[in-house]
């Protein structure tokens, strides 16, 4: 990846505490939903919607494209690098067991952000001692509780967010589980960024549901350790 395409993926991402992923049609509409949780602090969205084919969601992500350039937020595509140009992504979401990091990067573009799941201290540590384009851009970390959009993976806790907290070197975001009643025991873990989907999807209020998860964030992080990670 160019210098400074890499730098502008990155400088995205360390601003970014907030991290919403959401499927293609989330009740009452998309367009909704997605505009209310930007207005309400959301500066990160993710397209995550596996049981629809590649034309729907590419039509789907022309209206997270238009409302990520309206609000100035990144958008990211989950596991398809390469309909990241389609569907005009700043960048792709891998996990594990998805296309690696340095694939990833080739078929989405140099300019393309590159984000990792990770879900133990062994794959927090090959992530972070990765370099070239093998190197994520940024990491979630978890799921810290068991949630219906991870079935079938374990929970890793808090402890793995400690551990994070301690030992990352790239910047990261707690995902699982999280919502207002315990976003306050990830963040006294040492999370600084945090990836939702029911917390705000889900919500009677939508702007309401994330500004309060916002100003959490906000209130429990300072500068200089939004900064300083990574």
């Amino acid at each position: 990846m160019d210098e400074v395409p890499q730098a502008l993926a990155r400088r995205a991402v360390l601003a970014a505490r907030l991290y919403f992923v959401c499927d293609a049609a989330p009740p009452p509409s998309l367009e909704v939903v997605l505009r209310s949780a930007l207005e309400g602090g959301v500066d990160l969205i993710q397209l995550r919607d596996k049981a629809i084919d590649d034309r729907r969601l590419i039509s789907a992500a022309s209206t997270f494209r238009d409302l990520a350039s309206e609000f100035g937020a990144p958008f990211v595509l989950n596991d398809r690098p390469d309909l990241v140009a389609a569907c005009g992504a700043d960048g792709v979401h891998v996990g594990q067991d998805d296309t690696p990091v340095a694939r990833a990067r080739e078929l989405a573009g140099a300019a393309a952000i590159v984000g990792l799941s990770t879900h133990s201290a062994a794959e927090l540590s090959a992530a972070c001692e990765a370099v070239g384009d093998s190197r994520p851009d940024y990491l979630s970390v978890g799921p810290v509780w068991p949630t219906p959009t991870k079935e079938g993976r374990p929970a890793t806790g808090l402890d793995y967010v400690r551990l994070a907290a301690e030992r990352a070197a790239l910047p990261w975001f707690a995902i699982g589980g999280i919502d207002l009643s315990n976003v306050g025991e990830v963040t006294a873990a040492g999370a600084r960024r945090i990836v939702v989907v029911r917390a705000i999807r889900d919500a009677s209020e939508i702007r309401l549901a994330a500004a309060a998860l916002s100003e959490h964030l906000e209130t429990s992080t300072d500068a200089e350790s939004l900064h300083g990670d990574g």
